[in-house]
């Protein structure tokens, strides 16, 4: 065999050797002009036979992309181009594509119709059309190109595409992990276990962006616990053998936890006392290392430094580990920065959100003082509303090395959003709730919803809309219409009717700081009044129009709104009627909450609350009053507890109350991906205060006496929603009132 082709080789060599071209001649053209040919070659007529040019010319014709197959001989003294054309694409389909339109398809790949057929060309198609599928989650994705041939060398090119199941996440676990568990690390990131209750979210779906963007999350979480030394070691995805799923495994090493030490301030401005900034510090000696509050931190002083009129500063952490004592000393250094300017600010990918929305939220605008902190603010601050799917902010050099460019790119997401709700409460009995939503209208960053709840008790019908910056400042504005029918026949023997209309304005006074006023009108109807309720709710039975302003003063230091483990909260809510209409009172409510991790996932939370309402020239109406029971005080059943009238036993609320509760919330031992998690509490109050007079006989009472219950409940978040169920005892009760023990509470929205 290696004698024959060398055989074969030398007389090839042979062929190419001596003699002059006399002429090329061109075979197998058809739609490719014989002197086009030609042009590529390397010889001309004239020209010797040479074997390294005519390899020269072959490999350039097939460079060409034109040819599916070339060949050279001589014949005497002439040079024979023999060529097989490639076909031309007739037309180009896709076929078995269920979730990916055509033109989606059409966008991605490169060939064209009445564009030269290559293999190359297709497969490298093949493998973007691959990709598309692999962004969407489908790994098991395939696709087999086939050419229908046609006459006059053309061909249709057909993409038969098996889409495959979507590829999910069978198992996510973590190596290296002591002090958190695997299911509380799989609660801090965004992938999730495939389920098929997870029928609506493509979370449990593989992405590699998203795995890229769980090792921050997971990084974050430590950071903020004091795990300084904390680092992702790997992230790996495994595809299991019948491609449908993927095992992920994070590598990590929690490291040892560090509480701050030292504190301090330096700056190299002679003019800048460091000891008048140490108010808007939020890193305190002896709190646990938290990286997200040394961000906070250097983002105050920046804007802190600011108002002193230092434009350009750079303020970097420098930090000094005491492993040995497991402490963290922090030098906020104050430097003279370098004197850039923003020359520049680009907005790219918003196609349905206008630029407006996006630049209020900028913490920079053309011509100011370039600010690495300010920047990274105005990043998280675009996230932040919601809009996007992805968000990067990046800068490049301007025209002159003092100016920069700042260039934000986004990609847009859905933010329409539709309600249904269903659920059952041993309060209100069955219910079922539908909304409308769309968070950013017509891209202008408004809110508009329209939402209807119906449940055995309660009927209410509610459209809002909010403009998020109003007269172009941090100020949102928002009018709510409103009519809330209520069956209040169990407790105090009435139904209510409540329709109104609220206009509504809230602003940040601090970053956790937020005031919010409201003025609302309103009619509101006691109606269905029996001859056997109460003389002091049949005097009320009526309309009447309620004119009035109110506020909400609420400091949030809480690490989370929905599901908090730490922090606190204080709020203070006020009401003033009396502005027009038939009402005259001033309300008061001043509530407070302290959350405390004990141990992985156990959180102490202590709640209080008091509240009191004073009739201007008039009695306070039942509608107005206030009511203990149920949710606000378990252990009795709504409305259970206060003033009321014994003849008809109903409950009349009172004018003043104060409350609390403290709870403990705990794993019960189940894994933790079920969400089933157990409770113990104890609250407490009282409600008195009833400013209308009995006449004799009547058997009004009104004591104020302090309830006391303790219980023990669990709650689960089902598949189709939240699920509670609390037991509680009255330990301190009076007589009259109407104790509770059992409560159960179902719902969702989806």
């Amino acid at each position: 065999m290696a004698l024959a082709q060398g055989l074969q080789t030398g007389a090839q060599q042979a062929q190419f050797t001596g003699g002059i071209i006399s002429e090329i001649v061109v075979e197998g053209t058809q739609r490719i002009e014989p002197s086009t040919v030609r042009s590529y070659l390397s010889v001309v007529p004239g020209d010797p036979f040479s074997e390294e040019r005519i390899d020269q010319s072959l490999k350039s014709l097939f460079a060409t992309g034109l040819f599916a197959d070339v060949a050279l001989r001589r014949e005497g003294d002439s040079l024979v181009v023999s060529v097989v054309e490639n076909p031309i694409i007739n037309r180009i389909a896709f076929e078995g594509n269920q979730r990916t339109e055509d033109e989606d398809l059409e966008r991605e790949v490169q060939l064209r119709p009445r564009v030269v057929y290559t293999r190359t060309r297709v497969q490298n198609d093949v493998q973007r059309i691959i990709e598309i599928y692999r962004r969407s989650g489908r790994f098991a994705a395939t696709v087999e190109p086939k050419v229908i041939p046609l006459d006059q060398n053309r061909v249709d090119l057909v993409f038969e595409i098996d889409e495959g199941p979507q590829t999910g996440v069978r198992r996510i676990s973590f190596i290296g992990n002591q002090v958190f568990s695997d299911g509380r690390l799989r609660e801090e990131i965004q992938t999730r276990e495939s389920r098929w209750y997870r029928f609506l979210t493509s979370e449990d779906s593989y992405d590699p962006d998203r795995l890229t963007f769980d090792r921050e999350l997971l990084r974050r979480f430590y950071l903020s616990r004091g795990y300084a030394d904390f680092r992702v070691v790997s992230a790996v995805a495994e595809l299991t053998p019948d491609r449908e799923d993927f095992f992920i495994t994070f590598t990590i090493e929690e490291g040892e936890r560090y509480k701050f030490g030292n504190i301090d301030i330096a700056t190299e401005l002679t003019a800048l006392d460091p000891e008048q900034l140490r108010s808007v510090l939020t890193t305190s000696e002896g709190d646990w290392y938290d990286a997200e509050a040394v961000e906070d931190t250097i983002a105050n002083l920046t804007s802190a430094v600011g108002d002193l009129q230092y434009a350009f500063v750079d303020i970097l952490p420098q930090i000094s580990r005491n492993r040995e004592e497991r402490t963290i000393d922090i030098t906020y250094q104050i430097n003279e920065g370098p004197r850039v300017f923003v020359e520049r600010i680009d907005i790219t990918g918003n196609v349905r959100t206008t630029d407006k929305v996006i630049r209020r939220e900028m913490q920079l605008v053309e011509g100011d003082p370039f600010n690495t902190s300010q920047l990274r603010r105005s990043e998280q601050r675009i996230r932040d509303l919601g809009f996007f799917e992805t968000v990067t902010v990046a800068t490049q050099e301007g025209s002159t090395p003092d100016r920069s460019v700042v260039e934000v790119n986004v990609a847009e997401q859905s933010t329409g959003e539709i309600e249904v709700g269903a659920g059952y409460s041993s309060v209100d009995g069955p219910l079922a709730s539908f909304g409308i939503r769309e968070r950013n209208l017509l891209g202008r960053g408004q809110d508009l919803r329209f939402l209807a709840l119906v449940s055995g008790r309660t009927q209410e019908f509610d459209i809002s809309f909010t403009e998020p910056y109003f007269l172009d400042r941090d100020l949102s504005a928002g009018v709510d219409l409103f009519r809330i029918t209520r069956d209040n026949q169990d407790e105090s023997s009435y139904d209510e009717k409540n329709t109104g209309i609220s206009l509504r304005v809230g602003y940040p006074l601090t970053e956790r700081l937020r005031q919010r006023l409201n003025y609302t009108i309103a009619e509101t109807v006691i109606e269905d009044v029996p001859a056997t309720a109460s003389r002091f709710i049949r005097d009320q039975e009526g309309g009447r129009i309620k004119s009035s302003i109110g506020q909400e003063l609420m400091y949030d230091a809480r690490d989370s709104r929905i599901a908090p483990t730490e922090g606190y909260y204080v709020r203070l809510t006020s009401e003033a009627a009396g502005l027009g209409g038939d009402a005259y009172f001033l309300s008061n409510r001043l509530g407070a909450g302290v959350y405390f991790p004990v141990f992985d996932q156990t959180i102490l939370s202590v709640l209080g609350e008091v509240g009191y309402i004073l009739g201007l020239g008039e009695d306070v109406t039942i509608s107005d009053r206030f009511f203990l029971g149920g949710d606000s005080l378990r252990g009795f059943a709504p409305a259970g507890v206060g003033p009321r009238d014994l003849a008809s036993d109903d409950a009349l609320g009172g004018n003043r109350f104060a409350r609390g509760s403290v709870e403990l919330a705990f794993p019960i031992g189940l894994p933790e991906e079920f969400g089933i998690t157990g409770h113990t509490f104890s609250d407490f109050g009282s409600l008195a205060g009833v400013d209308v007079s009995p006449r004799p006989g009547e058997r009004l009472v009104d004591e104020d006496a302090v309830r006391l219950s303790l219980g023990v409940g669990v709650s689960w978040r089902s598949p189709l929603g939240p699920i509670r169920i609390d037991f509680a005892y009255p330990l301190l009760k009076e007589e009259y009132d109407d104790p509770e023990e059992f409560r159960f509470s179902f719902g969702t929205r989806f």
